[in-house]
């Protein structure tokens, strides 16, 4: 891979085949695990992941018979 100078930073362009073992898309954020003069080991971040685990630990009981409705939720009013 080639280090290029993207403003102040700098960036790599990622292989296709790491692309695709990764699933990643525009706008996908990598979060680097660990690094040494030699390696650098990144995984994918999903955020949305860790949105409902971190929902998840507050255990909120939902009201009796609640369904969630999309087209009411997002109902312009």
């Amino acid at each position: 891979m080639h280090v290029a100078k993207w403003g102040n930073s700098l960036a790599v362009r990622l292989p296709k085949a790491l692309v695709d073992e990764l699933h990643l898309a525009p706008g996908d954020e990598l979060q680097v695990v660990s690094a040494n003069k030699r390696e650098i080991v990144v995984e994918k971040r999903d955020r949305r992941a860790e949105f409902l685990k971190a929902i998840a630990e507050f255990n909120w009981p939902l009201p009796e018979g609640y369904k969630f409705d999309r087209e009411e939720a997002n109902k312009r009013r």
